[in-house]
Protein backbone atom coordinates (compact mmCIF):
# COMPACT_ATOMS: atom_id res chain seq x y z
CA UNK A 1 0.00 0.00 0.00
CA UNK A 2 1.23 3.52 -0.55
CA UNK A 3 2.79 5.67 1.99
CA UNK A 4 0.79 7.50 4.13
CA UNK A 5 0.66 10.57 7.11
CA UNK A 6 -0.77 8.87 10.00
CA UNK A 7 -1.86 12.03 10.96
CA UNK A 8 -4.66 11.61 7.80
CA UNK A 9 -5.86 8.29 9.79
CA UNK A 10 -9.71 8.96 9.87
CA UNK A 11 -10.75 8.58 12.88
CA UNK A 12 -7.80 11.46 13.90
CA UNK A 13 -9.41 14.07 11.86
CA UNK A 14 -12.66 14.12 13.16
CA UNK A 15 -13.35 16.08 16.35
CA UNK A 16 -11.57 15.75 19.82
CA UNK A 17 -9.68 13.78 21.44
CA UNK A 18 -12.96 11.52 22.75
CA UNK A 19 -14.50 11.53 19.14
CA UNK A 20 -11.64 9.68 17.66
CA UNK A 21 -11.50 7.45 20.36
CA UNK A 22 -15.34 6.47 19.79
CA UNK A 23 -14.54 6.60 15.70
CA UNK A 24 -11.12 4.36 16.11
CA UNK A 25 -13.32 1.95 17.94
CA UNK A 26 -16.04 2.13 15.22
CA UNK A 27 -13.46 1.48 12.47
CA UNK A 28 -11.74 -1.51 14.83
CA UNK A 29 -15.25 -3.31 15.40
CA UNK A 30 -15.78 -3.76 11.79
CA UNK A 31 -12.26 -4.88 10.28
CA UNK A 32 -12.48 -7.40 12.61
CA UNK A 33 -16.27 -7.99 11.27
CA UNK A 34 -14.54 -8.23 7.83
CA UNK A 35 -12.77 -11.43 9.01
CA UNK A 36 -13.84 -14.97 7.04
CA UNK A 37 -15.59 -12.57 4.68
CA UNK A 38 -15.35 -13.96 0.85
CA UNK A 39 -16.37 -10.34 -0.92
CA UNK A 40 -16.38 -7.10 -0.07
CA UNK A 41 -17.43 -4.70 -2.88
CA UNK A 42 -16.24 -1.32 -3.07
CA UNK A 43 -17.33 1.63 -4.98
CA UNK A 44 -14.15 2.32 -6.79
CA UNK A 45 -12.10 0.96 -9.52
CA UNK A 46 -8.97 -1.43 -9.81
CA UNK A 47 -6.68 1.13 -11.03
CA UNK A 48 -6.67 3.51 -8.54
CA UNK A 49 -5.80 1.80 -5.93
CA UNK A 50 -4.27 -1.86 -7.23
CA UNK A 51 -1.64 -2.32 -4.45
CA UNK A 52 -4.37 -2.71 -2.14
CA UNK A 53 -6.76 -5.31 -4.46
CA UNK A 54 -3.55 -7.11 -4.77
CA UNK A 55 -2.57 -7.57 -1.16
CA UNK A 56 -6.30 -8.17 -0.03
CA UNK A 57 -8.65 -10.53 -2.55
CA UNK A 58 -11.37 -10.29 -0.95
CA UNK A 59 -11.75 -6.63 -1.67
CA UNK A 60 -13.68 -6.42 -5.27
CA UNK A 61 -14.13 -2.76 -6.75
CA UNK A 62 -17.11 -2.91 -8.60
CA UNK A 63 -17.18 1.28 -9.51
CA UNK A 64 -17.21 4.19 -10.58
CA UNK A 65 -20.44 3.82 -9.11
CA UNK A 66 -22.06 6.76 -11.39
CA UNK A 67 -23.63 7.73 -15.14
CA UNK A 68 -19.99 8.61 -16.61
CA UNK A 69 -20.04 11.52 -19.23
CA UNK A 70 -24.22 11.82 -19.52
CA UNK A 71 -26.49 14.68 -19.03
CA UNK A 72 -29.69 13.87 -18.72
CA UNK A 73 -32.57 16.67 -19.84
CA UNK A 74 -33.61 16.35 -15.85
CA UNK A 75 -31.35 15.53 -13.25
CA UNK A 76 -32.42 13.09 -10.56
CA UNK A 77 -31.56 14.76 -7.57
CA UNK A 78 -29.34 13.46 -5.06
CA UNK A 79 -29.53 15.43 -1.85
CA UNK A 80 -31.83 16.93 0.68
CA UNK A 81 -30.92 20.51 -0.57
CA UNK A 82 -32.76 22.13 -3.95
CA UNK A 83 -30.85 21.72 -6.70
CA UNK A 84 -30.55 25.23 -9.22
CA UNK A 85 -30.36 23.56 -12.79
CA UNK A 86 -29.55 27.30 -14.26
CA UNK A 87 -26.50 26.75 -13.53
CA UNK A 88 -26.14 23.87 -16.44
CA UNK A 89 -27.78 26.69 -18.94
CA UNK A 90 -25.12 29.15 -17.65
CA UNK A 91 -22.39 26.74 -18.02
CA UNK A 92 -23.63 26.01 -21.95
CA UNK A 93 -22.64 29.92 -22.53
CA UNK A 94 -19.34 29.26 -20.96
CA UNK A 95 -16.40 28.41 -23.72
CA UNK A 96 -14.63 24.79 -23.34
CA UNK A 97 -12.46 23.95 -20.26
CA UNK A 98 -12.65 27.69 -18.99
CA UNK A 99 -14.58 27.31 -15.22
CA UNK A 100 -13.28 26.75 -12.40
CA UNK A 101 -15.93 24.62 -9.98
CA UNK A 102 -16.26 25.10 -6.28
CA UNK A 103 -17.96 22.76 -4.18
CA UNK A 104 -17.64 21.32 -0.77
CA UNK A 105 -20.08 18.99 -0.01
CA UNK A 106 -23.16 18.85 2.44
CA UNK A 107 -20.85 19.19 5.72
CA UNK A 108 -17.95 21.61 5.75
CA UNK A 109 -18.02 24.93 7.37
CA UNK A 110 -16.13 27.95 6.98
CA UNK A 111 -15.35 30.56 9.29
CA UNK A 112 -15.88 34.33 8.34
CA UNK A 113 -11.99 34.68 7.76
CA UNK A 114 -11.97 31.86 5.72
CA UNK A 115 -14.62 32.64 3.42
CA UNK A 116 -14.04 36.35 2.51
CA UNK A 117 -10.47 35.27 1.54
CA UNK A 118 -11.99 31.98 -0.72
CA UNK A 119 -14.35 35.38 -2.12
CA UNK A 120 -11.95 37.41 -2.96
CA UNK A 121 -9.65 35.21 -4.44
CA UNK A 122 -11.99 33.86 -7.21
CA UNK A 123 -12.84 37.96 -7.98
CA UNK A 124 -9.16 38.11 -8.43
CA UNK A 125 -8.48 35.49 -11.09
CA UNK A 126 -11.23 37.04 -13.11
CA UNK A 127 -11.67 34.12 -14.56
CA UNK A 128 -15.38 31.99 -14.87
CA UNK A 129 -16.00 30.14 -12.07
CA UNK A 130 -19.32 28.11 -10.59
CA UNK A 131 -19.84 27.96 -7.04
CA UNK A 132 -21.91 26.28 -4.78
CA UNK A 133 -22.15 28.37 -1.70
CA UNK A 134 -24.62 26.41 0.87
CA UNK A 135 -26.81 28.47 2.91
CA UNK A 136 -24.91 26.65 5.81
CA UNK A 137 -21.37 27.26 5.05
CA UNK A 138 -20.21 29.94 7.16
CA UNK A 139 -20.64 28.62 10.79
CA UNK A 140 -24.03 27.50 10.25
CA UNK A 141 -25.08 31.11 9.88
CA UNK A 142 -25.35 31.77 6.28
CA UNK A 143 -22.75 33.36 3.52
CA UNK A 144 -21.88 36.93 4.18
CA UNK A 145 -19.84 38.04 1.01
CA UNK A 146 -17.60 41.08 0.57
CA UNK A 147 -19.86 44.23 0.05
CA UNK A 148 -20.76 44.18 -3.34
CA UNK A 149 -18.63 40.90 -4.36
CA UNK A 150 -22.03 39.44 -6.53
CA UNK A 151 -22.55 42.16 -8.14
CA UNK A 152 -18.48 42.90 -9.42
CA UNK A 153 -18.38 39.00 -10.24
CA UNK A 154 -21.49 38.43 -12.37
CA UNK A 155 -20.44 39.10 -15.43
CA UNK A 156 -17.82 36.08 -15.00
CA UNK A 157 -19.30 33.99 -11.98
CA UNK A 158 -22.51 32.48 -11.09
CA UNK A 159 -23.30 30.94 -7.32
CA UNK A 160 -25.70 28.46 -6.49
CA UNK A 161 -26.95 26.67 -3.19
CA UNK A 162 -26.80 23.83 -4.59
CA UNK A 163 -26.38 21.99 -7.80
CA UNK A 164 -26.52 18.89 -9.81
CA UNK A 165 -22.91 17.61 -9.58
CA UNK A 166 -22.39 15.08 -12.11
CA UNK A 167 -24.32 16.78 -14.68
CA UNK A 168 -21.96 19.85 -13.99
CA UNK A 169 -18.55 17.92 -13.43
CA UNK A 170 -19.46 16.29 -17.07
CA UNK A 171 -19.77 19.57 -18.73
CA UNK A 172 -16.98 19.99 -21.45
CA UNK A 173 -16.73 24.28 -19.85
CA UNK A 174 -15.65 23.06 -16.50
CA UNK A 175 -11.62 23.36 -16.49
CA UNK A 176 -10.86 22.23 -12.57
CA UNK A 177 -12.75 21.11 -9.44
CA UNK A 178 -11.94 22.83 -6.09
CA UNK A 179 -13.53 20.08 -3.67
CA UNK A 180 -13.68 18.97 0.11
CA UNK A 181 -12.17 15.34 -1.12
CA UNK A 182 -15.20 13.49 -0.53
CA UNK A 183 -14.93 10.09 -2.38
CA UNK A 184 -18.12 9.97 -4.13
CA UNK A 185 -16.53 14.20 -5.28
CA UNK A 186 -13.01 12.22 -5.89
CA UNK A 187 -14.64 9.62 -8.18
CA UNK A 188 -17.32 11.86 -9.83
CA UNK A 189 -13.90 14.25 -10.50
CA UNK A 190 -11.86 11.29 -11.71
CA UNK A 191 -14.60 9.91 -14.10
CA UNK A 192 -15.24 13.06 -15.76
CA UNK A 193 -11.31 13.77 -16.36
CA UNK A 194 -11.57 17.26 -14.15
CA UNK A 195 -8.24 18.34 -12.33
CA UNK A 196 -8.62 18.95 -8.55
CA UNK A 197 -7.57 21.59 -6.47
CA UNK A 198 -7.80 20.17 -2.88
CA UNK A 199 -9.75 21.48 0.02
CA UNK A 200 -10.12 18.65 2.51
CA UNK A 201 -12.05 19.20 5.66
CA UNK A 202 -12.75 16.25 7.41
CA UNK A 203 -12.18 12.11 8.13
CA UNK A 204 -10.90 10.50 5.26
CA UNK A 205 -10.92 13.62 2.34
CA UNK A 206 -7.44 14.14 4.00
CA UNK A 207 -6.31 10.62 2.93
CA UNK A 208 -8.30 11.30 -0.46
CA UNK A 209 -5.70 14.26 -0.94
CA UNK A 210 -3.16 12.19 -0.82
CA UNK A 211 -3.89 10.26 -3.97
CA UNK A 212 -4.94 12.60 -5.72
CA UNK A 213 -1.76 14.90 -5.33
CA UNK A 214 0.83 12.57 -4.32
CA UNK A 215 -0.42 9.22 -5.94
CA UNK A 216 -2.19 9.76 -8.52
CA UNK A 217 -0.66 13.10 -9.49
CA UNK A 218 -4.13 14.71 -10.71
CA UNK A 219 -4.48 17.57 -8.78
CA UNK A 220 -2.63 20.18 -6.15
CA UNK A 221 -3.06 20.85 -2.53
CA UNK A 222 -3.30 24.20 -0.93
CA UNK A 223 -1.08 25.29 2.03
CA UNK A 224 -1.97 27.17 5.16
CA UNK A 225 -0.53 30.22 5.88
CA UNK A 226 0.47 31.05 9.91
CA UNK A 227 -3.36 31.37 10.74
CA UNK A 228 -4.36 27.97 9.69
CA UNK A 229 -6.65 29.92 6.44
CA UNK A 230 -5.52 29.37 2.92
CA UNK A 231 -4.84 32.69 1.64
CA UNK A 232 -6.61 34.59 -1.31
CA UNK A 233 -2.74 34.60 -2.62
CA UNK A 234 -2.19 30.95 -1.98
CA UNK A 235 -5.53 29.93 -3.89
CA UNK A 236 -5.72 32.43 -6.81
CA UNK A 237 -2.23 30.65 -7.10
CA UNK A 238 -2.97 27.17 -7.13
CA UNK A 239 -5.55 27.66 -9.60
CA UNK A 240 -3.26 29.37 -11.79
CA UNK A 241 -0.44 26.07 -11.44
CA UNK A 242 -2.87 23.46 -12.14
CA UNK A 243 -4.71 25.16 -15.09
CA UNK A 244 -1.27 25.78 -16.60
CA UNK A 245 -0.23 22.22 -15.79
CA UNK A 246 -0.19 20.04 -18.58
CA UNK A 247 0.73 16.58 -17.11
CA UNK A 248 -2.04 16.81 -14.67
CA UNK A 249 -4.64 16.63 -16.78
CA UNK A 250 -3.00 14.38 -19.04
CA UNK A 251 -3.20 12.13 -16.08
CA UNK A 252 -6.43 12.60 -15.38
CA UNK A 253 -7.68 11.94 -18.66
CA UNK A 254 -5.95 8.62 -18.61
CA UNK A 255 -7.62 8.10 -15.33
CA UNK A 256 -11.20 8.98 -16.91
CA UNK A 257 -10.83 6.56 -19.70
CA UNK A 258 -9.39 3.62 -17.19
CA UNK A 259 -12.65 4.47 -15.16
CA UNK A 260 -15.33 3.94 -18.12
CA UNK A 261 -13.18 0.85 -18.97
CA UNK A 262 -13.65 -0.70 -15.75
CA UNK A 263 -17.32 -0.47 -15.79
CA UNK A 264 -18.04 -1.11 -19.35
CA UNK A 265 -15.48 -4.29 -20.12
CA UNK A 266 -12.52 -3.97 -17.31
CA UNK A 267 -12.64 -5.27 -13.57
CA UNK A 268 -15.13 -3.93 -12.27
CA UNK A 269 -17.57 -5.27 -14.63
CA UNK A 270 -15.80 -8.57 -14.01
CA UNK A 271 -15.69 -8.22 -10.34
CA UNK A 272 -19.77 -7.10 -10.36
CA UNK A 273 -20.22 -10.26 -12.75
CA UNK A 274 -18.43 -13.00 -10.23
CA UNK A 275 -20.50 -11.28 -7.19
CA UNK A 276 -23.88 -12.33 -9.22
CA UNK A 277 -22.33 -15.64 -9.91
CA UNK A 278 -21.41 -16.16 -6.51
CA UNK A 279 -24.76 -15.24 -4.95
CA UNK A 280 -26.50 -17.98 -7.47
CA UNK A 281 -24.38 -20.30 -6.37
CA UNK A 282 -25.45 -19.75 -3.05
CA UNK A 283 -28.93 -19.88 -3.41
Amino acid sequence: MPLMDPRHFAWLCIGDTAENKVIYRYVNVNIKGLEGVEWLICNSFYEIESPTYDIFLNIRPIGPLLVIGSQPTQPKPTSLWTEDNTCLEWLDQQPNNSVIYISFGSFTIFNERQFLELSLALENLGRPFLWVARPDLVDRSGADYPEGFLGRVAAYGKVVGWCPQKNVLAHPSIACFVTHCGWNSTLEGLSNGVPFICWPYFADQFLNQTYIVDIWKVGVGLKANEDGLFSKEEIKSKVEEMLGDEGIRERVLKLKEEAIRSVTEGPSMENLNGFMEAMKGKS
